[in-house]
């Protein structure tokens, strides 16, 4: 997909039996690679290459207390990381592949860099159901750990150009994978022993996780950052953003939902999933609009809806 920039066009490879070779290749020598997931573009990287890591944080300007999610082809390969217990495997084996996270204690020998886990006992994993990310952890042979691909707090990217913009000159190699699926980060869910707690809500609800497992979620609030997507100001747009309005400003843009049209609709049926896999595009869309504010429509807490409530408040902080 190329761009107006001259770099974008440079670093953004469409998605090819050549091109994931390559990026395999960097990968292995320590370099970065932008890659399409179900949920969004990760900045990935060898999980067990420190400088590598190194360059992640520094890619993305990222806080070091900020742990990184791992992703891995099975769940063999992530009991190489982290210890499934009981639950955990349960866990996995429902929903994986695809965009749940759980984080598990690490093992004695778990090769992840520590700054990966940011010197946390535990460590963050996911075995993702995007295609082209499996064929890169199969290619490569490596344990990836991917952040979001864009500037630390800013809004996700969830199409090739969203990368190019937010990381700019930083941006490394780009897999052009189209959109992604969900438009959200995984859920992730903590194992606390013969328990579990939901640390961000995500496309595989409470709902869902309550269900397979046959018992609530632990309800309990810490300040201690063990995951991803925690931090009060996160997928912040750079423009202030007002929640739960019905009628905007004429200095705002609009993002509407079901009935509320809005200078751009979410879902104009009230489709939670669809309004999910739309919102971080509509949000870089208000962004570079004339507006001088963004205001979004209120969206049922329910579902999936809870995930994009979560981001919208981050967004709003």
């Amino acid at each position: 997909m190329s761009g107006s920039n001259n770099h974008i066009a440079d670093n953004t490879e469409p998605y090819d039996k050549e091109a994931l070779a390559a990026a395999a290749q960097r990968l292995q020598s320590g370099k970065l690679v932008a890659v399409p997931t179900e949920t969004v573009y990760g900045l990935a990287a060898d999980a067990s290459n420190a400088d590598a890591i190194a360059d992640i944080y520094r890619t993305k300007g990222r806080p070091d207390f900020n742990p990184l999610i791992v992703h891995v082809s099975n769940l063999a390969a992530a009991r190489k990381l982290g210890e499934f217990n009981a639950l955990a495997t349960r866990l996995a084996e429902q929903f994986w592949p695809g965009p749940l996270t759980i984080i598990v204690p690490k093992t004695p020998v778990c090769p992840a860099a520590p700054a990966v886990t940011a010197g946390l006992d535990t460590i963050a994993l996911r075995c993702p159901a995007h295609p082209l990310m499996q064929k890169l952890l199969q290619l490569s042979g490596l344990f990836l750990a991917a952040p979001s691909a864009n500037k630390s707090g800013g809004i996700s990217p969830t199409i090739a150009s969203h990368v190019s913009s937010s990381l700019g000159n930083d941006a490394p190699m780009i897999l052009d994978g189209g959109p992604c699926h969900s438009g959200v980060e995984s859920t992730i869910v903590a194992v606390r022993g013969d328990d579990y707690q939901i640390l961000r809500p995500g496309p595989i609800t409470r709902e869902e996780l309550e269900t397979a497992l046959g018992k609530p979620a632990i309800i309990s609030a810490s300040d201690k950052i063990e995951s991803p997507g925690q931090m009060l100001s996160h997928y912040a747009p750079a423009k202030p953003v007002r929640l739960n309005v019905t009628k905007a400003t004429a200095q705002e843009y609009h993002i509407g939902f079901g009935a509320i049209e809005g200078d751009h609709n979410l879902s104009k049926s009230g489709d939670l999933a669809e309004a999910a896999s739309k919102l971080f595009a509509a949000l870089h869309l208000a962004d570079s609009s004339a507006s001088t504010g963004i205001a979004v429509a209120p969206i049922p807490e329910t579902g999936i809806g809870a995930a994009i409530n979560d981001r919208l408040k981050r967004a709003a902080s």
